[in-house]
């Protein structure tokens, strides 16, 4: 029996970048927060954001392992699965590929130095501005990487000539139309998540063990970037819906099931469509997406009808877009009213019910990252690149791809599994409190106003 090796091909693609992602986002977003923990724990002499930027190096380095793994099965997987868009574009992406390797050696060497100098230099700003390598060194290699994305979403640098890429421009291909937007979106929602776990993770700590200086300031800090980040995100999304009504209309389209070309066109939220294309059940939000394409609640905004049936990206996108929205409206607006609670007196911030919702947000923000990346990708088919190649043109035609899932699935579990047990290992035998108790003892001088419990 013959197999559908397009779809296996889909589904690898699918797990490798759904399992990456969520590594890649950490690796991302977490440096910066070490480096925001340490420089204020140099400013104001408080050991409790100095041991949150020492914690959590720990455990980032272990994502970092794992992020290796998973970034290398990606790049395994586009010579296997993908040959055909590789012997098409593989010329166009090795520069952004191989610098975005490089961002990472210089990534990693900063991090080694990193970890190993702590406590070895008199002036600690020292030891602070290794972390500037390292958040720069992730953030290159996420900007590297989105800009192949970008590549095949807005190709260009290249001209085409029977059937092949000649004339080869590499850094205008990276510096595509598409790059900006996405630079921006991956940057701001890699940070946002970044501290929505880390206030997911204090949060989830005093629920279980009651309220503690060290995770008392840890929220409110990770808390203060979450609302920044936010911010930042939703002014990207507006960016990003801005650049898909001029560059990619019909995945703007297809998200908000827009089918007719018009003016004044409404902000369509969840629903199911008939077999007439019909939108039932769904809010709708008048003139919203005219505004939101073009800051005009009257503008014209193209429907799918002006596109080819066969070129329509699959209308499921649709959910994985107001979801995707959704939760990252839910971050900020929790973020706003936690620091509500902060400022008001009269409500504890740091109620039951508040730090419940707020270790719910860790999961949440990796979910929309998700979703994201789920609607980047499904929202550009049927192209691979996109108006030169379609995906089945790209799909590998060996029936051994149905191996290669089964072979990276195996391999994730067995990752995932010992990521966590790992990670347990590391912070449940040794939690904050105690070690900042042993702190405390080897530096007896300090200040209990600055060190101490609160």
């Amino acid at each position: 029996m013959a197999i559908d090796t397009v779809l296996w091909s889909r589904l690898v693609t699918g797990l490798t970048l759904g399992f990456h992602v969520i590594f890649a986002t950490i690796g991302v977003g977490i440096p910066l927060m070490i480096a925001i923990a340490e420089f204020i724990g140099i400013r104001k002499k408080d050991p409790h954001y100095t041991l949150m930027a020492k914690r959590w190096s720990r455990g980032f380095v272990i994502s970092v392992a794992v992020g290796v793994v998973t970034g290398t099965a990606i790049s395994l997987q586009l010579a296997l699965v993908w040959p055909n868009f590789m012997k098409l574009a593989g010329n166009v992406i090795a520069l952004p590929l191989f610098m975005e390797v490089f961002a990472f050696f210089f990534e990693a060497i900063f991090l080694g130095i990193y970890l190993y100098t702590w406590d070895r230099f008199k002036n600690p700003i020292i030891h602070w501005l290794l972390t500037i390598p390292i958040v720069a060194g992730a953030g290159m290699s996420a900007v590297f990487i989105t800009t192949v994305n970008g590549f095949m979403n807005q190709p260009g640098g290249f001209v085409m000539e029977a059937g092949q890429f000649t004339a080869i421009d590499p850094v205008q291909a990276m510096l595509n139309t598409a790059t900006f937007s996405k630079v921006f979106h991956v940057l701001s929602s890699a940070y946002l998540t970044g501290a929505a776990l880390l206030a997911g993770i204090a949060a989830f700590a005093m629920l279980r063990k009651g309220v503690s200086a060290y995770h008392k300031k840890s929220l409110n800090l990770m808390m203060a970037v979450v609302l920044l980040f936010g911010l930042l995100n939703t002014l990207a999304g507006d960016v990003s819906a801005k650049f898909l009504a001029e560059h990619q209309p019909e995945k703007l389209a297809a998200a908000e099931w827009h089918f007719e070309t018009g003016s004044g066109v409404d902000l369509v939220l969840m629903g199911w469509l008939n077999a007439e294309h019909e939108v039932l059940g769904a809010l709708h939000l008048p003139k919203l997406l005219s505004f939101l394409a073009f800051g005009n609640f009257n503008a014209e905004v193209t429907g799918l009808e002006e596109f080819p049936k066969d070129e329509w990206p699959p209308l499921l996108v649709h959910y994985l877009f107001d979801l995707m929205v959704g939760i990252g409206f839910a971050l900020l607006g929790i973020a706003v009213l936690y620091f509500l609670f902060v400022f008001w007196k009269k409500r504890n911030a740091l109620n039951k019910w508040m730090l419940s919702i707020i270790a719910l947000i860790a999961p949440l923000a990796f979910l929309a990252v998700e979703l994201g990346w789920f609607y980047a990708e499904v929202g550009r088919q049927p192209w691979i690149i996109r108006g030169y190649m379609r995906v089945e043109e790209a799909a590998t035609s060996s029936p051994n791809v149905r191996i290669i899932f089964f072979a990276l699935l195996l391999l994730y579990i067995v990752l995932g599994s010992m990521c966590v047990i790992v990670l347990r290992r590391l912070f449940n035998n040794n939690p904050a409190e105690v070690e900042m108790e042993k702190w405390m003892k080897n530096h007896p001088n300090q200040s209990t106003e600055k060190g101490g419990t609160e």
